[in-house]
Order: C-alpha cells, then structure tokens, then sequence
C-alpha cells in the first residue's frame, strides 16, 4: 500500500523486531518494508482481479448478464464488508496489537479464539439468513430488476435479470462467511508484521473464477454462433461456483500460518475472554461506520438497476480503477501503519503525528499522478484493459467518463481512508461513523439528480459515434459526480474533527500542489506521444503513453528531490544528497 521508519526518542526498537510467534520467535517485516510487502500483496491480487474483469468483460460486454453478475455479489459482498477487514482493522487489531505489544501472547490468542468463535456463529447465521430470504434481497439490491419480465416478453431483453440474480445470491452466499474468517486471519498477520500473503491470497479467489469461466467457455461455446444468451447465462454460474471455491482456497492458504503464529489459542464462543468486551464496544460503531459505506454502495447499485441496461455493470469496470490506488497507496500504508500508530500511547501526539504526516505523504506522492493519469489517459488504459469481444468503444467510452466522475474524489477519498484508520488508532471509531452517515447522504443527494438527466444522453451524442447495436446512456456518471462531492465532504469534515483531537494537526495540501504541478507537466509530452504513435494495438499504445507519463513524473521529482522517492528508490538517492 513505503513508508520511512519513524522511530521515538522515548522507545527505540530495531528494524527488524522479533515477535513471539508459534512455538518460537518469527522475524516479522522490516518497517521501511511494511508498506511496500503490503502494496506488493495487493497489486498482485488486484492485477488477477483486472485479468477477471477482462474475462468477464469479453464474455459478457456491459448488458443484462453483467448486470446480474455484478449484483449477485453485493449481498454477500454486504455482509463480508461489514464484518470483515474494515471491521477488524477497527475492533480487533488495536486490541490485539497492544497485547502482543505488552508480552501477553497466551492471551492475544485466547482473545484471537473468541473473536474467531464468534465471527463463525455470526457469519454461519447470516448466510443462512442470505439463502433463505434471496428474493428479498436481490429485490433490495436491485429493485428495477423486478420489472424485467415484462421487458423480457416485450423483446427489450434477452434474460430475467431477477430470476438469474436469486438462483446466484443462493449458491454464493455462504461464501461470504469464509471470507470474514479469512479477513480474520489478515488481522492475525497484519499484527505480526505479516502482509504479503492475507492480501495475496485473494488472487486464488480470482483465479477460481477467470477458471471457472474459461473452462464453462469451452463445454459451452458454439464454434459458429458464439455464445448465445442460454450459454452466457450457464457461464455466469460457472463463475458463481468458482467463487465460492475461491473464498474456501482465499482462507485456506493463511489458515496455516495464522494457527503456526498464534499462541494460547482456544475456540471460544463466549464474550467473557479478555478483550472480546472491549472490542465488541468498538466493533458496534465500526460495523456502522462500514454500513454507512455499505448503504452508500448500496445506494449506487439500487439507482442504477432503475437506469438503462448497462448502467449496473458500467459502475464496476470503473470503481476497480478508482479503487486500485487506494487500495496500492492507500490502504497499503493505512493497512501497515494501524498496528504501529496503535503501539503509540496517548501521550506519545508528536511522534504519532509524525508517523501520520509521513503516511499521507507517502500515500498522496503516488495517488495525485494516478488521479491526473486517468483524467488525461482514462479512455487509454479502459481500452487496453476491457476492450475484447464484446466489450466495444461505447462501452470503453461509457466506462471512462464513469471513471472521470470518480477520479475527481480520488485524493479526498484516499485521505479519508488514512484518517480513519488514525481515528481507530486512537480508539475512536464513532467520529468516523459519524462522518460517513454525512458523506453517503450528500452523496445521493448530488447523485439522484445527476443521474436522471445524464440518463437521457447517449454515450455515442458525447463520444461522437453511433451506437454498436445498443444504446448506452450516461444515467452511471450521475452516480459517480455524487459520490466525489461526498468524499471531499467527508474529508473535511475528518480534517476538522482530528483537528479537534489533535491541534496541530494539517493536510499537507503544500505537497499536493507540487505533486499535481509535477503530474500536469509530465502528461504533456505524454500526450504528445499518444498524438503521434502509429495505429497500433491500444495496450501497446498504453504501455508506451503510460511509461512515458510515469517516467517523466518519477524523473521530474528525482530532479526535484522530493522527499517521498526515498523509500522507492531506497539508500541510493540518501548517499547522493549526502555526498552532494
């Protein structure tokens, strides 16, 4: 998610700690390492999961199957987001940290023994609920979906996005309780120092279904017809399967390590264990906090399923984008840095606020050219990502300015994800939660509007080409206008009040201007490149164009020395500038 070590006057420790793990002591990751092991584990998973979307994309384009394919995941995605990372980053690692910190192994993992036995009494309960009440839910969720069997004997649409979207919320819903354990085992990990593999192991998630749907290809195609829309929907189930083998193989490969690693575990099902009060106390308004942020992605897929048919499955291709850098920059750093600004007293501010300022530094030196980045080269990168079968240039386009909308709440959004986590630091996970109620209710405020004008525009009237034998509509990009205005409401806000708790607090918006400076100025010649290449295939243009940008913007800071390549470019440019 490269941060520089912080290390107090009052409590040195070493690079490399040692802490007591198993049956003996386990070198964890170096500090200057955390971020980056972090940032690695997460840039892997994410790049098998754009290698999913792009399987998923050429197969099924932006229509009615990747409608449902998109919303068959959010109940139990609902459910995993609530209870999982965010959670847990929240409740249990602070508690647990601290333990581990103080010596008390044997207790850390009693706690760690009961937080497991509730989670899995929980989680089981919950699924169990999913399958049983699956109309409810996908009525819920996509509520527009139940007026598609009119529009299916009218000939509007090839498939019951209703009906497809219950049978699927069935089979992957008791996916979902893997998932929170295995976010259970990143808690784990995360405190010892231990990141790469709990964010890797989703790859095996991914790869399950890329599997699952190449394989059910194969048994399904039709050599001269293709895929019909009977075989694209025995697809979607191939996909559905493979997901829930890939959440069973996402716990199993940390599973390991985490009971290797604790000590004096015991299965518990009980509140009584030592900590477990105190982290449910703290488990109550984390859980709100993530519903708050849950409600709002929620928001977004109901608006949508009301839109034209594409809108749903538009929003997915796009928040990956979005997401990638917060979850490489963002969360890399915020996810290493929780159980060390949790080892911090209270009484320890300044060296707390120095570890904070050097976090969002970091986070914000790689974060501003990626937000420039897609504004500039968005329809570049869309293109070469999603653009297969049936995947078009309307599609590439509608995605894009999607994308556009989101990238201009990209900062305040990764910001916000840091200050959060400082927030839990300091055991407060109210003013948070607080925070995002705020921010989810500006959001749909600004959205609702947008988006009914913008649905009456076609992608083609803006991109300046005729439809490719359907008619994609601009209603998504509504969505996306609203959910920047309410990052940047919740970032304010989050300012304010850490403000509040700590005086001499500031964003460093003087390194945001250098940084955004610097990313303008690289994406000129970067520009000029992509005005000049030869036709050619798009990802070779976006390889060339991308390099270039990133080059010149990793350079131009190089000559500025700009104190956050330290730790990219490691001890090299530290003997330079002490020679110099």
């Amino acid at each position: 998610m490269n941060d520089i070590p912080f290390e107090p006057a009052e409590s040195p420790e070493p690079e490399v700690r040692e802490v007591q793990a198993g049956r003996g002591s386990t070198p964890t990751q170096p500090r200057r390492n955390a971020a980056g092991v972090v940032g690695a584990g997460i840039l892997t998973s994410r790049l098998i999961g754009f290698v999913r979307e792009r399987v998923v994309a050429h197969f099924f384009g932006l229509g009615a199957h990747a409608d449902v394919f998109q919303v068959a995941f959010r109940g139990p995605n609902l459910l995993q987001n609530l209870l999982g990372e965010g959670t847990i980053s929240a409740a249990f690692i602070p508690i647990y940290s601290k333990m581990i910190e103080e010596g008390r192994e044997r207790e850390a993992g009693r706690f760690a023994g009961a937080v497991f036995g509730l989670l899995l009494a929980l989680t089981a309960v919950l699924s169990l609920v999913g399958i049983l009440l699956a109309e409810p839910i996908v009525t819920i969720f996509a509520v527009g979906f139940r007026d598609d069997a009119a529009a299916v004997a009218a000939g509007e649409l090839p498939i019951n996005r209703f009906e497809l979207a219950v049978q699927a919320v069935r089979i992957i819903f008791p996916m979902t309780g893997i998932l929170v354990l295995a976010a259970w085992c990143l808690g784990i990990l995360n405190s010892h120092r231990r990141f790469f593999l709990p964010y890797f192991a989703p790859v095996l998630w991914n790869a399950a279904i890329i599997g699952a749907l190449i394989t059910g290809a194969r048994m399904v195609l039709e050599p001269t017809a293709g895929l019909q829309a009977g075989a694209r929907t025995d697809l979607l189930f191939a996909a559905f399967y493979g997901a829930f083998l890939g959440g069973f193989l996402q716990f199993a490969v940390q599973a390991p390590l985490v009971f290797r690693t604790l000590r004096g575990f015991r299965l518990a099902f009980s509140a009584k264990v030592a900590g477990v009060r105190e982290a449910i106390r703290a488990f109550g308004p984390a859980v709100a906090g993530r519903g708050v942020y849950q409600l709002s992605s929620y928001l977004d897929l109901l608006l949508a399923s009301c839109l034209a048919a594409g809108a749903v499955s538009s929003l997915r291709p796009a928040q990956m984008l979005y997401i990638l850098p917060i979850s490489l920059f963002g969360m890399s750093v915020a996810a290493s840095e929780l159980p060390e600004l949790s080892r911090f007293g209270l009484e320890k501010t300044e060296a707390f606020m120095q570890r904070l300022g050097r976090s969002i530094n970091q986070m914000l030196f790689l974060t501003v050219p990626t937000c420039i980045g897609y504004l500039a080269f968005g329809l570049l990168i869309v293109g070469a990502l999603f653009r297969t079968g049936e995947f078009g240039s309307e599609d590439s386009w509608l995605v894009y300015l999607v994308l556009s909308g989101y990238s201009l709440g990209l900062l305040a959004t990764a910001m916000s994800r840091l200050l959060q986590n400082a927030f839990y630091a300091r055991k407060n996970t109210r003013t948070p939660a607080r925070i995002a109620v705020v921010r989810v209710v500006v959001s749909t405020a600004v959205a609702v509007p947008a988006m009914l004008l913008l649905d009456g525009i076609a992608v083609g009237d803006v991109a300046g080409f005729g439809a490719e034998g359907r008619t994609l509509y601009l209603g998504s990009l509504g969505l996306a206008v609203g959910a920047t205005t309410g990052a940047w409401i919740e970032l304010w806000r989050l300012q304010r009040s850490m403000g509040v708790m700590i005086p001499t607090f500031r964003l460093p918006w003087v390194g945001v201007r250098r940084m955004t400076a610097t990313a303008l100025a690289a994406a000129v010649p970067a520009g000029i490149v992509w005005w000049l290449l030869p036709d050619m295939h798009i990802a070779v243009e976006a390889l060339i164009v991308v390099s270039v940008y990133a080059t010149g913007y990793l350079g131009a800071s190089v000559l500025q020395r700009a104190p956050e390549m330290d730790p990219l470019i490691g001890q090299f440019i530290k003997r330079r500038r002490k020679d110099g």
